[in-house]
């Protein structure tokens, strides 16, 4: 199985930022696409950016040009640089894997979720 750990949330005010870390672990063949979805209270998740094991991104047009996605493939971590965050910003953030074991490859793997709130 995959587990991944998330950390880096908090409260800021709007304009301010935070990173968040995503780490992975166990008995991890590869590990192939990895992103961050938010889900705010009373809305479905969505997906915030996801990034390939090749570095390919793609992001949610309402985080474009303030959020930045990398990843270590070396540490099996995921980062979501959040810059000029906005109240609407306000979610429980997910880390996701698209991640194989000896069990098979799995999109499913999420972390426990991290508080990000932005207000003044």
């Amino acid at each position: 199985q995959v587990q991944l750990v998330e950390s880096g949330g908090g409260l800021v005010q709007p304009g301010g930022s935070l990173r968040l870390s995503c780490a992975a672990s166990g008995s991890i063949f590869k590990i192939y696409a990895m992103g961050w979805f938010r889900q705010a209270p009373g809305k479905q998740r969505e997906l915030v950016a996801s990034i390939t094991s090749g570095g390919s991104t793609n992001y949610a047009n309402s985080v474009k040009g303030r959020f930045t996605i990398s990843r270590d493939n070396a540490k099996n971590t995921v980062y979501l640089q959040m810059n000029s965050l906005k109240p609407e910003d306000t979610a429980v953030y997910y880390c996701n894997a698209d991640a194989a074991t000896w069990q098979g490859r799995s999109p499913d793997y999420w972390g426990q979720g991290t508080q990000v709130t932005v207000s003044s």
